[in-house]
């Protein structure tokens, strides 16, 4: 089960990287954003890549869950702990971020774009939801990977020990989160939601 967590992991993290990306590039604006996104979904948004990235996130959420019930009892050090806690958000992250994005796609028939994305970001009170929501999800997997990182990497800066390796990687998601939420209100100087999109909030 290990494994296949790990494995599925991988196919998951490539795709994260290529999201976070294309949200910190939309901080030239939404419009270079969403020129980013058409260009990547060409890769991702078919129907043989998109099964493959869905049943990597089922793996993930079912094995994740499993696994931390079996070590939530023996995690004694801060890494075990956050790659469990962590792990945990994800799993939740996952459900109900890929849940929203599939209502707003076959129900809503919204193109679940950057517009989508935030629209609850940029309106208030929502945005007390959806600033944790979004930066927690962020920090979890950066936190889960420093945590991976801590236990199987012996060292690949020599000066640099695999702990404080991996407390960079963790304090880089920390910042990042910060980075793309103000990207995705404020630095996209400032994002008029259209019309459409107010069903997401409750207009």
């Amino acid at each position: 089960m290990k494994q296949i967590h790990y494995i599925s992991g991988i196919l998951i993290f490539l795709f994260i990287n290529l999201h976070l990306f294309n949200h910190l590039y939309g901080l030239f604006g939404v419009e270079e954003h969403i020129e980013l996104m058409n260009t990547l979904r060409v890769f991702y948004r078919n129907i043989i890549v998109e099964s493959i990235l869905l049943l990597a996130i089922l793996i993930q959420v079912i094995s994740g869950v499993k696994l931390f019930l079996i070590k939530k009892k023996v995690a004694k050090t801060f890494f075990e702990k956050l790659q469990l806690w962590s792990g945990v958000y994800l799993a939740f992250f996952f459900v109900f971020h890929l849940g929203a994005v599939f209502i707003g796609r076959l129900i809503l028939n919204l193109d679940t774009n950057v517009y989508f994305g935030v629209a609850g970001l940029n309106t208030f009170p929502h945005y007390l939801f959806f600033a944790p929501y979004y930066g927690l999800a962020i920090i979890s997997f950066f936190g889960h990977i420093s945590s991976i990182h801590r236990m199987k990497v012996k060292s690949i800066l020599l000066e640099v020990k695999p702990s404080q390796q991996a407390y960079i990687i963790l304090f880089s998601g920390i910042i990042l989160s910060f980075i793309l939420l103000y990207g995705l209100t404020n630095g996209f100087n400032g994002i008029e939601i259209p019309t459409e999109y107010h069903i997401v909030i409750g207009k």
